[in-house]
């Protein structure tokens, strides 16, 4: 799960030019949207599906489900965790 949650940070930074940051620097349990944690917006999180369907062979069915889900990185490993395919 940690080699996940660190691949999960390398492809934030790499797809959201976060060029700035190192995966060290964000937190595990951190809010990726908002103004804590990260301060993500929803272009973002449009990216964010691209690098799990991409990464992982994964589709979001629920959008509902997407709050949840992209909360953190936690949840992201979590859920990918459950429902890879690649």
């Amino acid at each position: 799960m940690e080699q996940l949650k660190q691949e999960l940070k390398e492809a934030l930074i790499d797809t959201l030019n976060l060029e700035d940051m190192t995966p060290q620097e964000i937190d595990d349990a951190a809010p990726l949207f908002g103004d804590e944690g990260l301060g993500l917006d929803s272009i973002d999180a449009l990216e964010i599906i691209l690098i799990l369907e991409r990464n992982y062979g994964i589709r979001i069915e629920k959008p509902s489900e997407g709050k949840e889900i992209f909360y953190s990185v936690d949840t992201l490993a979590q859920f990918i965790t459950a429902n890879r395919t690649k």
